[in-house]
C-alpha cells in the first residue's frame, strides 16, 4: 500500500514538473510568436496603407499631373533655346552664325554712335540693344508669323487626313498629300515628318520633334489623338474629325477676343506712343529746348527714368491686353 501511494506520489511529481517545464516553454514560445505577429501586425498594416494609398485614383491622378507638368516643362526648355527658336522662324542657320551676325550689328551701332560724337556709356547701351535684342526681337517676331500662320492651315491640314481615311487611303499618304497640297509653312513641316517616318522615325517621335518647331497646342492635341489611337484603337477618322471641329471652335473665339480686346489694344499703342511723340515734335519744332536733355547729364538721368517707367507701363499694359487659352 505504501508503495503505491509513493509511486502514485511520484508520478503525480514527475507529471507536475514535466508540465510546468513544457507548459511554460510552449507559453514562451506563444508568447514570442504572439509578440512578433502583434509587432508585425501594424508594419504590414502600414504597408498595405501605403499601397492601398499609392493606388487610390486621388495618387494616381497626382502622379499623372506631376508627370504631365514634368514633360510640359522640359518640353518648353526644350522649344526655348535658340536653336529651337531659329527652326522655329524657319531659319537654317547654326547658333555660331546668329550670334556673328548680332556681334557685327552691335559693334556697327556703336562705332557709328561714336563717330557721331555720342556719349560712349550711351553708344555702348544702344550696341548692346541692338546686338543682343535686335536679332532675337527680329527671330521671335519670325517664329511667331510662321507659327501663326502654321496654326491658321492646320485644321484643313486634318479635315485632309479625315477624308483620306474614310476614302481608303493610310495615314502615312495622307500626310503627303498636305506636303503636297497645303501651303507653307504647313507643307515644309508636314514634308519632313513624312521623311522622318520614311526613314524609320516612329509618328510619335517624328511629332515630337515636329512640336520642337512648332510648338502649338494644336499639334499637341493630334499628337495625342494619334498615340491613343494606336494604343487603344478606334475609329480614327471621327476622332479627328471631332478634333478638327475643336481647333475651328478654338481658332472662332480667339478671334471673338481679337475683336472684344482691339479697342484696349488701340488705345495702349496711343498711351505708348504719345510720350516719343511728343518728344520728337518738341525736338523738330525747337531743338534748343530740347537741347539740354540729350547735352547734360542731368537729362540723361531723366531720359533713362523716362524710358524705365514707360518700359514698366507698356509692360503693364501688355499684360493686361494679352489673352492666353
Amino acid at each position: 500500500m505504501t508503495t503505491i501511494i509513493v509511486a502514485i506520489l511520484a508520478f503525480i511529481t514527475i507529471a507536475g514538473l514535466g508540465f510546468v517545464f513544457a507548459g511554460g516553454g510552449g507559453s514562451s514560445k506563444a508568447a514570442k510568436r504572439a509578440q512578433a505577429i502583434v509587432s508585425a501586425g501594424p508594419r504590414e498594416t502600414r504597408k498595405s496603407s501605403a499601397r492601398a494609398a499609392a493606388n487610390s485614383p486621388e495618387a494616381r491622378r497626382k502622379q499623372i499631373l506631376k508627370t504631365l507638368k514634368d514633360q510640359e516643362k522640359e518640353q518648353k526648355r526644350a522649344t526655348l533655346n535658340l536653336k529651337a527658336k531659329l527652326l522655329q522662324a524657319g531659319l537654317k542657320g547654326n547658333v555660331r552664325n546668329f550670334w556673328i551676325i548680332s556681334g557685327a550689328i552691335g559693334l556697327t551701332v556703336f562705332l557709328l554712335l561714336i563717330l557721331l560724337r555720342q556719349n560712349p556709356l550711351i553708344a555702348l547701351g544702344a550696341g548692346f540693344a541692338a546686338g543682343f535684342g535686335l536679332p532675337r526681337w527680329v527671330v521671335g517676331f519670325l517664329a511667331a508669323r510662321r507659327i501663326k500662320k502654321f496654326t491658321s492651315h492646320f485644321s484643313d491640314a486634318i479635315d485632309i487626313i479625315v477624308r483620306g481615311i474614310k476614302s481608303g487611303l493610310p495615314v502615312h499618304d495622307c500626310l503627303k498629300i498636305i506636303g503636297r497640297e497645303s501651303p507653307e509653312p504647313l507643307a515644309g513641316e508636314f514634308r519632313t515628318l513624312v521623311d522622318n517616318v520614311g526613314v524609320g522615325v516612329s509618328i510619335s517621335d517624328a511629332l515630337e520633334k515636329m512640336y520642337q518647331r512648332m510648338p502649338t497646342s494644336e499639334l499637341r492635341f493630334f499628337a495625342i489623338v494619334l498615340a491613343i489611337q494606336q494604343k487603344t484603337g478606334g475609329n480614327l477618322a471621327e476622332a479627328l474629325g471631332n478634333l478638327s471641329a475643336v481647333l475651328r471652335a478654338r481658332k472662332l473665339m480667339r478671334e471673338k477676343i481679337k475683336a472684344l480686346s482691339s479697342e484696349a489694344i488701340a488705345s495702349s499703342f496711343i498711351i505708348g506712343s504719345l510720350p516719343p511723340g511728343v518728344v520728337v515734335l518738341i525736338t523738330v519744332t525747337t531743338p534748343a529746348y530740347m537741347a539740354p536733355m540729350f547735352s547734360e547729364s542731368r537729362g540723361h538721368l531723366m531720359l533713362m527714368g523716362a524710358a524705365f517707367w514707360m518700359s514698366c507701363g507698356i509692360f503693364v499694359m501688355r499684360k493686361m491686353i494679352n489673352f492666353k487659352f
